[in-house]
């Protein structure tokens, strides 16, 4: 054995190419402009067509380059900022430039899982409120905020899924939430929440979980699912702001979620 040295690695072709392209696209290329078809890429850095095929792949699952049919593939805009915090949860005194759209609003017994995270007992109650959060005209995540109904005593019955959805979010703010944790980790989109951000299955995320208490008992858990493709997530005092695109890179980014 030797000390401490680790055995060359002989990097992929498409995997060298995407460096590559990386460069040439920051010295050549603006956001929004349509890149040389394949013909002209695979003849300028002499590589087989699969071979581009797999940087081209590879470049837009980071969300660094656009396809549309009937325009070509087009260099992607910035990552939009993504401020996250108890002001964008979607509690009162959200931040402005973003709003939440509610999907539905439903209640069912709890699995196993969910009721540890609770500290419920398994089968009780929970009002599930699914919903996605918009920045800049942009659908970045989708969530589903899980509270007991034990919990919210005062909640009217209501049909309207909208208006069940805030009596939910109305209740759980008069709980006084005095504590919030988060944990963030890299996933894919499973079927249900890809269809909501319109990205196929399998798609890159970035899964937010928060833990809401209140005089010291869990009092609700939302699971939020982020695009990795389109958005950064900041935290903190210096990360409060959205960063907000040029005209061109919002219109890239429109794109990507459609």
């Amino acid at each position: 054995m030797g000390q401490g040295t680790l055995p060359a690695v002989a990097e992929p072709k498409y995997w060298h190419l995407r460096s590559v392209l990386l460069r040439t696209m920051d010295a050549e290329f603006s956001t929004g402009q349509v890149m040389p078809n394949e013909r002209e890429l695979s003849a300028r850095f002499g590589v087989a067509r699969a071979t581009l095929r797999q940087a081209l792949d590879q470049l837009e699952l980071e969300g660094r380059l656009v396809r549309r049919r009937g325009i070509g593939t087009l260099v992607a805009a910035p990552r939009i900022g993504i401020p996250v915090g108890d002001r964008e949860s979607g509690r009162a005194g959200s931040a402005r430039g973003q709003e939440w759209k509610v999907v539905d609003c439903t209640t069912a017994a709890a699995p196993a899982a969910l009721a540890r995270t609770l500290g419920i007992a398994e089968g009780e109650q929970v009002h599930t409120v699914r919903r996605l959060r918009i920045v800049q005209g942009v659908t970045v995540a989708a969530e589903s905020l899980h509270v007991p109904a034990a919990g919210l005593p005062r909640l009217a019955v209501v049909v309207d899924a909208n208006d069940r959805a805030r009596g939910v979010l109305r209740q759980l703010e008069r709980l006084g939430v005095d504590n919030e944790s988060r944990s963030v980790e890299l996933g894919v989109a499973e079927t249900a929440e890809a269809a909501l951000l319109e990205r196929p299955p399998g798609t890159p995320v970035l899964v937010v979980t928060t833990q809401y208490a209140a005089a010291g008992r869990p009092a609700a858990v939302g699971v939020s699912t982020y695009r990795a493709d389109t958005c950064k997530l900041t935290f903190g005092e210096f990360g409060a702001a959205v960063q907000v695109a040029t005209p061109a890179a919002a219109n890239v980014a429109a794109t990507a979620a459609s």
